[in-house]
């Protein structure tokens, strides 16, 4: 492995904390590489939709079920992130989805307190044995609206989720009045990370960030793994099964450096095939 697997320290602090950073998760030119694919990724831009928060400012989001043959794939494929999430759970994990998640400078909305497992639970899955990765892609800070959990939040098992009304608000939230009882008993975190570093996070974890008023972008790569014991019963959304294939960690430099070499070829589309909107397909 291109690091160590997570240690027994680390591992109980997950199930503690409902989560786990780890500082320069990526190395100064996986990040590099990265930061290049994703800016210059026209395909994936197009395909981004908007995600309103409560106020009506958005974010985008895209999307997609499987990965393939490019930066993003050999990054969620790679040993580094696929053996640490099996460490967490505990069992054997295929790949449930990734998203590029872009918060632009001055425009970029919120997203609201909510579980990840509040939406999945509604798509067949019956246990929340689920891990997502979030990969800083740029700094992220409070001025743009870093990721904030909610320390040992996973143990208050799944919570009611209520759509948002107004501003054309395409999200569900926990219940404020709640939130604020969790708040005044559990410790709210601020993920401030440097691009490269990634959080490792429960599929319980109560979360949010906040919208992005900084002249600074705030984009970030999610990679979800539902564990396999847990595929859904039912087809609503997102892939069901599939065996993933891990790629060796050095597979992610390699792929990128093919990218840049023939940017022309590698940004054609050709390499990236849509779907419906908001669904990438790699």
């Amino acid at each position: 492995m291109h690091d160590k697997p997570f240690s027994e320290t680390e591992v109980l602090q997950f199930h503690q904390d409902s989560f786990v950073v780890v500082e320069h998760f990526l190395d100064h030119e996986e990040v590099a590489l990265l930061q290049e694919a994703s800016k210059k990724d026209y395909v994936l831009m197009q395909n981004a939709h908007d995600v309103k928060d409560a106020s009506g400012r958005n974010s985008k989001l895209a999307l997609w079920d499987h990965p393939s043959e490019d930066i993003y794939g050999m990054i969620s494929r790679s040993h580094k992130v696929v053996d640490r999430v099996e460490q967490l759970l505990g069992a054997e994990v295929y790949h449930y989805h990734s998203t590029m998640m872009l918060k632009e400078p001055l425009v970029g909305g919120a997203w609201e307190w909510h579980q990840d497992y509040g939406y999945w639970y509604h798509y067949g899955c019956l246990f929340p044995d689920i891990v997502a990765v979030m990969i800083a892609i740029d700094e992220q800070t409070k001025a743009n609206g870093c990721l904030q959990v909610v320390r040992g939040s996973h143990r208050l098992g799944r919570l009611d989720h209520d759509e948002l009304t107004g501003k054309g608000s395409t999200q569900a939230s926990i219940d404020p009045e709640r939130v604020a009882a969790i708040l005044q008993r559990l410790e709210l975190i601020y993920c401030e990370m440097s691009p490269g570093s990634a959080v490792f996070f429960h599929g319980n974890i109560v979360h949010r960030s906040d919208a992005n008023l900084s002249d600074k972008p705030r984009w970030a790569l999610r990679c979800v793994y539902n564990a396999v014991h847990n595929d859904p019963y039912k087809d609503v959304k997102h892939a069901r099964y599939t065996p993933l294939e891990k790629v060796p960690d050095s597979a992610i430099k390699a792929i990128g450096a093919q990218a840049t070499s023939s940017d022309a070829e590698f940004y054609s589309g050709e390499n990236l095939r849509t779907t419906k909107p908001g669904h990438v397909s790699r």
